[in-house]
């Protein structure tokens, strides 16, 4: 399974990087804006995970600089998002102290807080 798994995932991540969206443009204080708002967020994620790709498409479709978190390679990590998150499932994204699960609801939260 966790080789099925691990293929499944590179073939996923090797399409999401031949078909990247293009980055979204805000004016350039818009953008500063953005970036500001964004210093307390980070997407605690998996690289080959599906439904992380489908969040970091939307990342890059709306100019979202997050930062990404890698729960999969770095135990440090994955500790902070069972501590703070209550859950070592992923995507999760953190957002001050407030910590938000599921793809389709961070995509959702997203598109309506940083429209293009």
């Amino acid at each position: 399974m966790k080789l099925l798994r691990y293929i499944i995932g590179n073939i996923l991540t090797f399409i999401n990087f031949l078909t990247q969206p293009k980055r979204g443009q805000r004016s350039e204080s818009e953008q500063k804006e953005v970036e500001q708002q964004l210093k307390t967020y980070s997407l605690y994620q998996f690289n080959a995970c599906p439904f992380c790709i489908k969040v970091r498409r939307v990342m890059r479709k709306l100019n979202l600089p997050i930062e990404l978190k890698n729960a999969n390679t770095d135990e440090n990590i994955k500790e902070e998002l069972l501590a703070g998150g209550g859950s070592p499932k992923v995507p999760c994204l953190r957002i001050g102290d407030k910590w938000m699960y599921e793809s389709d609801d961070i995509v959702k939260y997203l598109e309506e807080k940083f429209p293009i």
